[in-house]
Order: C-alpha cells, then sequence, then structure tokens
C-alpha cells in the first residue's frame, strides 16, 4: 500500500489512496462468490409500512454531517435484524464458503490504541486520532492482530469487516443492507424525533442503556458498565422496535452511498440514498463514542467510511424486503 499519512477522520477512519488499494488487492486475485445460504427470518423483526420524520435539527449534529432538514419518509414493509451479526455468526459465513475479507487481503485494519496489549510495538497512526493505529494482521478473527482471537466473544457484533464484506455477507445469507431511511426508522423504536431509542436523556434515573466511552476520552475508561470494547449483541435492554444495541456498541453499515446534502433532495418514499459516491453510510456511533468529542451515537446522526475500510469499531447488521401480511 501507499505510505501516504494516515489523515482519516477521528470517528471513522478509512483506508488512504483507495484507488491504488483497489488496484493492489485485484492483483491478490478474485473474490469468492459465496452460494446463499438461505432467507431464514430467525432473528429478525417485520416493521410493516410506515411514515416518520428523519433527520434532526439537534446542536449537537456536526454541520458537515447533514442530519438536516428534517423530513418526512415513508418505507414499505422489511425486515430488519434485531442483532449486528456476531463473531459466531461469521464464522459460521466464513467456514462455509471461504470468503476472504478485505482487512485481511489488505493485511491490515484499524485498531484502537487502548485495545493493543501491553509492550505492543508502535505502528502508524492516524494523523487527526492518534488513537486510532494501523495494524498489520488484524482481522475479524484477530480484532487486535497478532496474537489476538475471538474466543469467548462469539456473541460480540463481528468487526474489522468492511461494506463490501457486509454485502457479501447479506447477500449469502438471503438478505440485504437496510437503507440508511429503514436503520434509523428501526432505531428510533416508535419515538418521534427523540435523541435515543428511548427518549431524550442518555442515561435515566442513572440508567446505562448503550455501550459508550465512560471517563476521559481517550485515556481514562471506567468501565462503568463492565465493557471495555465490544459488548454481546444482546447486551441492554432493546428498543420499540426490538432491536438491539442500535446505537453505541459498534457502527453498523447501510446499503447506502453517502452525501452530506442529500436530505434536501431525498424522495419521501423508500429512499436508497445517492446514485453514486466514494463512501457508504454507517449508523449508530461506537463504544468510543463520547459527548467530548462526538456524539454521534444518536438515532439521527449520520457518518460514512470507504467501502473497503474496515476498524475494530464498524459492524453490520441486515435487512430484507417483506410484503404484505396476508390474512387467512
Amino acid at each position: 500500500m501507499s505510505d501516504s499519512e494516515l489523515t482519516s477522520g477521528c470517528c471513522i477512519p478509512s483506508r488512504p489512496d483507495p484507488v491504488q488499494l483497489v488496484a493492489e488487492s485485484a492483483a491478490g486475485g478474485e473474490r469468492v462468490s459465496p452460494a446463499v445460504g438461505g432467507t431464514d427470518r430467525e432473528g429478525m423483526v417485520r416493521l410493516g409500512e410506515a411514515a416518520f420524520l428523519m433527520g434532526s435539527q439537534d446542536a449537537w449534529a456536526l454541520p458537515g454531517d447533514g442530519e438536516g432538514p428534517v423530513h418526512e419518509v415513508s418505507l414499505a414493509p422489511y425486515w430488519i435484524d434485531r442483532c449486528a451479526v456476531s463473531n459466531a455468526d461469521f464464522a459460521a459465513f466464513t467456514a462455509a464458503t471461504g470468503y476472504v475479507t478485505d482487512a485481511e487481503r489488505y493485511e491490515w485494519s484499524f485498531v484502537f490504541v487502548g485495545l493493543l496489549p501491553a509492550g505492543f510495538p508502535d505502528t502508524r497512526a492516524v494523523a487527526a486520532a492518534p488513537w486510532w493505529r494501523q495494524v498489520h494482521g488484524a482481522s475479524w478473527s484477530r480484532p487486535e492482530g497478532p496474537g489476538s482471537d475471538v474466543a469467548g466473544r462469539g456473541d460480540h457484533p463481528v468487526v474489522h469487516v468492511s461494506w463490501n464484506d457486509a454485502r457479501t455477507y447479506a447477500a449469502w445469507a438471503g438478505k440485504r443492507l437496510p437503507t440508511e431511511a429503514e436503520w434509523e426508522y428501526a432505531a428510533r423504536g416508535g419515538l418521534e424525533q427523540a435523541a435515543f431509542p428511548w427518549g431524550n436523556d442518555l442515561e435515566p434515573d442513572g440508567e446505562r442503556r448503550m455501550n459508550v466511552w465512560q471517563g476521559r476520552f481517550p485515556d481514562h475508561h471506567t468501565r462503568a458498565d463492565g465493557w471495555y470494547g465490544t459488548a454481546p449483541v444482546t447486551a441492554y435492554a432493546p428498543g420499540g422496535h426490538g432491536l438491539y444495541n442500535a446505537c453505541g456498541n459498534v457502527w453498523e453499515w447501510c446499503a447506502d452511498w453517502y452525501a452530506p446534502n442529500y436530505y434536501r433532495r431525498s424522495p419521501r418514499d423508500n429512499p436508497q440514498g445517492p446514485a453514486l459516491g466514494t463512501a457508504r453510510v454507517i449508523r449508530g456511533g461506537s463504544y468510543l463514542c463520547h459527548a467530548s468529542y462526538c456524539r454521534r451515537y444518536r438515532v439521527a446522526a449520520r457518518s460514512s467510511s470507504t467501502p473497503d475500510s474496515s476498524t475494530g469499531h464498524q459492524g453490520f447488521r441486515c435487512a430484507a424486503d417483506a410484503g404484505p401480511v396476508v390474512s387467512r
């Protein structure tokens, strides 16, 4: 890969020189075309035809993210996973198909420095966010690089998966990635314009309801909720639509290309995002989010990353089309 400086964003770093990296990846061989694993709807929730107010005018919104204007969106019925795809789920996929992820093909991924073991060799850091390190050998099955594994974390969300990886898994499972609008409606849990799936208070009555950073970021974590890094996919109570960990824990890939001004021209019915782009939408925030620098753990918050990028705090959940309920 290029020796250009790692200068990606603080929340979600992307791979530098994507054109060159794609060329290098293609030179390594063709992608596996996995067989479809089926159309099982176990573990999903069906959401009927609905309309809601998408986006926000939240004072915490970063101007460049394009959270506004608030606009009405109508959605056709669809299915969505209650939980993010877990390490166990992804292991079954790779065992069945032999699929090789982008992180494995590039032979590195971004790892949060606080998760690296003591004495880990110095590695290149993202210039604007030195807590992100380029770790050679990091991948979904070795989330902290060589010497690490996912033993005991089968029920944690898979990470170090790119948008390309997520889409391929979804196709194998007989599903797809949710659109950004589908993701937001499901995450809101029936609450109109609330900041979180349960309301506007981050910790109502002192109760922690999502896995985000507690303490002083990035060098002091109190672990007040018991987690440093990812939590199990069913940690915390689900939202009103039955989704677990829609906010916090790991960022989740959506199907759409990202554009910060898209909401100003978004169609009302079943928006699919821009026709073209250089980055894909990610939603929900992660275990690294902290109000001191990033409050993107709200249901309306948006961000993006290039389709071949992977980090230790990016995962996904799947969706599927659903027809109308037929009475018998």
